[in-house]
């Protein structure tokens, strides 16, 4: 792992839920939206430091008995919350429902020999992933698991918790519910915590009933990450606050955080492609968008599952088109035209024409295309099983020019994940417009 930090994994488990199915919601239908997510893990890391870290270390009984507690606490939890999102601890049945046989989730417990604060000096995506239980690409095949759960342990009696779920059942809304009301049945004991769970799973097949074509399972997406390399950047507020003033225009007078940090992210990336190629071409940047927030439907807002549909916006790249301030423009006409047409409804045949479209634009090789997935808003550092919030999350996907926005911890900065091809990265995190916004991996101690 480098810099002799060593992550030893000390338990496994199967946590089922703590009550049975019932038997009249045994089979769970995916929704269409569902169907076309492809069969890879979504994962996500919670650190937690130790506030007592001298007395943590000068105690091993104390430290053991911390480290149970804390384990036994979230496997209880986690068991209890799996009744309430009972797909989650079922298995597929091809790529139209999901069996909720009450499987179970897998838990990990891992020792770390080095204190919480050693990683955060200068996260490295590399060393980041010792601390997940799955590959983000592992299939969810045989015997294998929806959720999987890793804790893992540091010497001071900090802590980081790494939860890779199923997309299939997922996305960040449904992730952001589910780890919530796990936190708030971890902390259930004081009564305090409201517990916050997702409407029925059937109404998401209800609403976005799936198309009988693709019940069967989809070929895997391919990873050839050779040339693949992913940075993190932190735009803090201040730097945001700047770069709205620069972006606002008659047409778009209050950009929001995450219209201008995309637009400068796109800018510069496209730049990098031009520079690294030596030839301009035409770019597209496609954005994710949670579904609840644009149908007018009430059952809509509380759906589980996947909710996601994808807004593009193009550019040439000139010097008319192709700056920060014409990039904001095109992102919001993009999106309100987006927000007009589906508000009321969207059907089985227009998802499958948002996806189809992208993943062949995606594939030409005479386009440059990005796709960026926002979860800012999503309340993942108010996530506090007893132990307090966490002082770092991270979401690291990694694919070919897939752009991941968070929330910093103060909720008012983004901390945007990156994965470009090495040599267009070796541009991109030098432009001098970025790094004007962006620090370049800052340290979180």
């Amino acid at each position: 792992m480098g810099l002799g930090i060593t992550v030893e994994v000390i338990h496994k488990e199967t946590i089922k839920p703590s009550s049975p199915t019932p038997h009249h919601l045994k089979n769970t239908n995916l929704s269409v939206f569902d169907q076309f997510l492809p069969d890879i893990y979504v994962p996500i890391l919670l650190f937690y430091p130790n506030n007592n870290c001298e007395e943590v270390n000068n105690t091993t009984n104390h430290h053991s008995n911390l480290v149970a507690e804390r384990s036994k606490l979230l496997k209880t939890s986690l068991s209890e919350t799996l009744t309430h999102f009972y797909p989650f601890a079922g298995k597929f049945q091809y790529n139209d429902s999901i069996c909720c046989n009450d499987h179970g989730a897998a838990f990990l417990e891992t020792q770390v020999n080095c204190p919480v604060s050693k990683i955060l000096e200068k996260p490295d995506f590399v060393m980041l992933k010792q601390f997940l239980p799955a590959d983000m690409e592992s299939r969810q095949e045989g015997a294998s698991y929806l959720v999987q759960v890793q804790a893992n342990f540091f010497g001071c009696g900090g802590m980081a918790i790494g939860v890779c779920i199923s997309h299939k059942v997922s996305d960040a809304s449904t992730i952001s519910k589910f780890i919530s009301s796990w936190a708030a049945i971890s902390l259930g004991s004081n009564g305090t915590t409201p517990l916050v769970l997702p409407a029925e799973f059937g109404v998401a097949s209800s609403l976005f009933p799936p198309l009988d074509f693709l019940n069967t399972p989809q070929p895997p997406i391919e990873y050839d990450k050779e040339n693949w390399i992913t940075r993190r950047f932190v735009f803090d507020a201040s730097k945001i606050a700047a770069l709205k003033s620069k972006a606002a225009t008659a047409t778009v007078p209050n950009p929001t955080r995450v219209e201008v940090v995309s637009a400068l992210i796109w800018k510069c990336a496209f730049e990098a492609s031009r520079s690294n190629l030596g030839s301009v071409r035409p770019s597209e940047w496609f954005q994710f968008v949670n579904m609840r927030k644009i149908l007018v439907q009430p059952l809509a807002e509380n759906v589980a599952g996947n909710a996601l549909a994808l807004v593009s916006a193009k550019t040439h790249g000139s010097k008319v088109d192709g700056n920060v301030q014409s990039l904001v423009a095109k992102l919001r006409k993009c999106f309100k035209e987006y927000k007009v047409k589906y508000a009321n409804a969207v059907s089985g045949e227009d998802v499958c024409e948002f996806f189809k479209d992208y993943w062949k634009l995606i594939d030409q090789d005479d386009v440059d295309t990005y796709t960026c997935s926002s979860w800012c808003r999503f309340p993942f550092y108010a996530i506090d099983f007893g132990w307090g919030r966490p002082s770092w999350v991270s979401q690291s996907m990694e694919y070919r020019n897939l752009i991941v926005l968070m929330d910093t911890r103060d909720g008012d900065g983004i901390e945007a994940c990156l994965t470009l091809d090495e040599e267009e990265m070796a541009i991109f995190e030098v432009d001098k417009e970025l790094l004007e916004y962006a620090a370049l991996n800052p340290t979180l101690v």
